[in-house]
């Protein structure tokens, strides 16, 4: 395939080895002008010194933006209300991630005058997906450069190289055995002796979460509000979109809770071992699945958990600014008219365990609950509500006796086995 011919680019950048090499090399083999955008989502520390550095690599500028409170109300807490678990575990901190990056990247190639984007997404993983899906929906008009799909730099070596050839600043030359991805939802893990699944991850993998065996010996006792679907406060204490998720976070890591370990297949083929810890949106999804089972029905509930299957793997698959997950996403929003109230959790050693909640909105009443005498729910009803429940149950067998006696689901007779 031919190179594209391109005047200004904008990268994804991370400041890390990969990225940083990534500038110069735009410059020698497209001749192009490079801005760096960087979207701080909740990197923390990561972002020290970002801008600095990105001209140091040769960038024009580099453009950071703090989109935290963007990502946990526009998409972060849309996909809380879904329910939505890629292969019923993984609570999507990477997938949910890109489609705002990659969003805020076209925007800004389009106020600065940009004819190109480029990435620093490996061709055997799902995030190059997920950017360039986002690209073409927002505008496709912008040419993608992939250098992972293009260049000869195979290994870590490779990269130091060529940064130290093309003067570009490289704070330490000593690498994790890990990959890493962390924003304000969750920090994964993946490499290093994890490419075994048989192998146990090393406790000092963990850099965010204590050990559910070293988590503090008392229960920390939670309480979270929510106003249609959405948290709202903690302990009382009304917070912004990300503050409430970083203190959740805090509450979450220090008790051990939110860390998962799977296998799980990957958009591109292959399958793939990851560690993840997601402290505060564990906590956030066992808190709202239980209010929601106080306020929507039965055949609400039931069709939302099968939506929210097919939400998670457009998720996952990078299909974020599609119409089918923004129509899902419209049914979902009006299944939580209702899913106002409170959730008291106890976390304790990696657990979050239900010790409460209520709602002005529940459709739980006591009164049709009972097993004492009450005056909304005769008992005799019960008996034709069966008849014509189980009506054709009750053919089938009907149909199958008049042909031989009996029905395909007979009681087998075991005088047959017996032993002489």
């Amino acid at each position: 395939m031919p190179k594209p011919e391109v005047n200004k680019v904008v990268l994804a950048y991370s400041g890390g080895l990969d990225t940083s090499v990534i500038v110069p090399w735009l410059k020698e083999h497209y001749g192009c002008e490079v801005v760096c955008f960087c979207a701080d989502i909740g990197q923390g520390e990561e972002l020290t010194g970002l801008e600095a550095k990105a001209i140091a690599s040769g960038a024009s500028k580099c453009i950071v933006r703090d989109l935290r409170d963007t990502f946990a109300s526009d998409f972060l807490y849309p996909m809380l209300r879904s329910g939505a678990e890629y292969e019923k575990r993984y609570l999507l901190g990477t997938s949910i991630a890109r489609p705002l990056i990659a969003r805020e990247q076209v925007a800004v190639a389009e106020s600065e005058g940009a004819d190109g984007l480029a990435h620093g997404c490996t061709g055997k993983g799902n995030d190059q997906v997920r950017f360039e899906l986002t690209y073409k929906a927002l505008n496709p008009t912008l040419k993608v450069i992939a250098p992972w799909r293009e260049w000869d730099i195979r290994s870590r070596q490779d990269a130091l190289s060529y940064a130290e050839g093309h003067g570009v600043p490289v704070a330490a030359t000593l690498r994790s055995i890990y990959s890493r991805d962390r924003n304000l939802w969750h920090l994964s893990h993946e490499g290093g002796n994890l490419e075994d699944p048989a192998n146990e991850p090393e406790a000092e993998m963990y850099q965010w979460t204590v050990s559910p065996e070293q988590a503090p010996d008392q229960p920390e006792v939670v309480e979270i509000d929510f106003e249609s679907g959405a948290p709202v406060s903690v302990n009382g204490e009304r917070l912004s979109p990300a503050g409430l998720i970083e203190r959740l976070n805090t509450l979450g890591a220090r008790n051990g809770v939110g860390r998962v370990d799977l296998v799980e297949n990957r958009l591109v083929g292959m399958k793939s071992r990851g560690v993840y810890e997601t402290p505060g949106g564990t906590i956030l999804y066992a808190a709202h699945r239980e209010l929601e089972s106080l306020c929507l029905d039965r055949d609400t509930a039931h069709f939302k958990n099968e939506l929210s299957l097919r939400y998670a793997e457009l998720v996952y698959y990078g299909k974020w600014f599609t119409a089918l997950r923004e129509a899902i996403q419209a049914f979902v929003d009006r299944t939580q008219d209702r899913v106002t109230g409170w959730v008291r959790l106890k976390l304790y050693k990696g657990n979050v365990i239900v010790s409460g909640r209520a709602s002005p909105q529940s459709l739980y009443r006591e009164d049709y609950a009972t097993f004492a005498k009450d005056d909304v729910y005769d008992q005799s009803d019960a008996a034709g509500f069966i008849n014509l429940f189980g009506l054709q149950m009750k053919v089938r067998a009907m149909l199958e006796r008049s042909e031989d006696g009996t029905t395909s689901y007979a009681t087998p007779d075991y005088s047959v086995f017996k032993r002489d």
